[in-house]
């Protein structure tokens, strides 16, 4: 019971305590409104399936594999795709303010599994996650570890997700320039974070090529 509780709430704060994730799904839960929910439980599967691909390579490979080159190169791609993210919610505002608004629900439901995804083979899951499930005495606890790990991720975005869906529902937002207005926050945000993480991340990597 102990390490089920640890892992949930591992993988519930490893979520919720990440800028990167919040702003990338942000964009797609003000869009999703009263079904934003799945969007975020889309994102929480897709990270799940990174985080459960890496820990049961580590798990396999333990002595040999260097987890901090994969992390590094997954940042890296983080930070693209938050870019990314921010510029579609930018094209998504100029639709809403051209008087149009296309809902391509099926670009919708991948897109965020693909983006959890890439969240999963980089950064705190990791620590919080891999890593943890490293020092397990045996490999059942181990993966059941990483199992509900992927339950607590799956479980706070679809709260997150969930709360900024109705938020953006509410009466006082629910109009088509509030709407720009909100999806134009979200765009800056993930541009701004996505062009943070990239910077600090080729930062990091050319003070450790000097180093070495």
């Amino acid at each position: 019971m102990t390490l089920a509780l640890a892992a949930l709430v591992a993988g519930f704060v490893h979520v919720l305590s990440g800028p990167d994730h919040l702003a990338a799904i942000a964009p797609y839960a003000v869009e999703g409104k009263a079904r934003a929910w799945r969007t975020g439980v889309r994102w929480g599967l897709g990270h799940s399936t990174g985080v459960l691909g890496v820990g049961l390579l580590a798990l396999m490979l333990r002595d040999t594999l260097h987890l901090e080159a994969l992390s590094a190169w997954g940042e890296r791609c983080v930070g693209l795709v938050l870019i990314a993210i921010g510029i579609r919610a930018a094209l998504a505002v100029a639709q809403l303010r051209g008087g149009r608004h296309e809902h391509r629900k099926g670009a919708h439901s991948h897109a965020p599994f693909a983006i959890g995804t890439v969240h999963g083979l980089a950064g705190s899951a990791h620590v919080l996650g891999i890593a943890a499930a490293l020092v397990l005495p045996s490999d059942f606890m181990a993966y059941a570890y990483l199992l509900l790990f992927g339950v607590g991720n799956v479980a706070a975005m679809g709260l997150f997700s969930s709360l900024v869906g109705r938020v953006a529902l509410t009466r006082e937002i629910a109009g088509a320039s509030t709407q720009s207005a909100l999806l134009t926050v979200c765009s800056v945000v993930a541009v701004a974070v996505g062009g943070f993480w990239l910077l600090s991340q080729l930062s990091f990597a050319s003070r450790l090529a000097a180093l070495i």
